[in-house]
Parts: structure tokens; C-alpha cells; sequence
């Protein structure tokens, strides 16, 4: 198993995976869209994308957005999306993809990185701080949607 960035020729699999991912989030299936959305990041580098490579099948991935701290005056990490497919988890995945990502931090000379999960995601609840992740109990998060 090896975690590396990936690459156009990754999209038909990564889709897949992709969709998944929006579909455990309540999102309805959409193979179309996920792969030009997947396209235009890769295309544009406006995201980072790892994928786990397992006997060359994507088993998970993880997506990260640059955000710049202006207090910090640095760049900061914002782990948007980290996915393992079902019948590939309990193999430690997720956190390799959260170790790439942890590179990546100190690559790029961030001074870190953040993400968000539902509350309801006890697997995800129970992962991030086992990874070294903290709870910021100190901030609200507040979000606005257009309607």
C-alpha cells in the first residue's frame, strides 16, 4: 500500500470513491459530476488530493483546500474530505492518508491544518484525535448559505 497525489489518469476510480463519499453524506449519485469536479481540481491544482494505492486499486483518499491564517501570516490546511472505501476499512487507511496530509502540512511550511465532521460521525469522532488532533473548544464555527 503505498499513499500518493493523485493524478488525471486516477479520475474513473477515484470518482467512484468520490461519489461514495457524497452519497454517505446524503448526496444523490452522481458518477458525472463527481468525476468533472475531481477533473477541475486536479486540472486547476487548487486542491491537494492523496489517494491510498493498494495492489493498484484506490482504496480511500483524502482532499485538502489551502486557507491562510492572517493572524498567523501562514498558510493553513483545510482537510475538507477523507473517505476509505467500505470494504477497505479497519486497515489503518484513513490514517495514512492523515499522515501524507501531516507532510504536507510541514512541506508547504503551514502552520497547520484543520478540519470538520459531523457530530453524528463517531468513527470519524473517535479518529481525528487518535491522529493528534485537538478539539478547539475555544471557537465557534459559524457557517452562511445562500438561499
Amino acid at each position: 500500500m503505498r499513499v500518493r497525489e493523485a493524478k488525471l489518469s486516477d479520475l474513473k476510480n477515484l470518482s467512484v470513491l468520490f461519489n461514495s463519499y457524497r452519497m454517505f453524506y446524503g448526496k444523490k449519485s452522481d458518477l458525472k459530476v463527481a468525476k468533472e469536479f475531481l477533473r477541475s481540481r486536479i486540472e486547476k491544482k487548487d486542491s491537494k488530493i492523496f489517494v491510498c494505492d493498494f495492489n493498484n486499486e484506490l482504496s480511500g483518499f483524502v482532499q485538502l483546500y489551502p486557507l491562510f491564517s492572517s493572524t498567523r501570516v501562514s498558510k493553513y490546511w483545510l482537510l475538507n474530505d477523507l473517505y476509505v472505501d467500505v470494504n477497505k476499512r479497519g486497515k489503518g487507511f484513513s490514517k495514512f492518508l492523515i499522515e501524507r496530509s501531516k507532510e504536507l502540512v510541514i512541506e508547504s511550511k503551514a502552520c497547520g491544518m484543520m478540519l470538520e465532521t459531523e457530530k453524528s460521525n463517531d468513527i470519524g469522532n473517535k479518529l481525528y484525535p487518535s491522529t493528534g488532533f485537538k478539539k478547539n473548544e475555544l471557537s465557534n464555527f459559524y457557517e452562511w448559505i445562500p438561499t
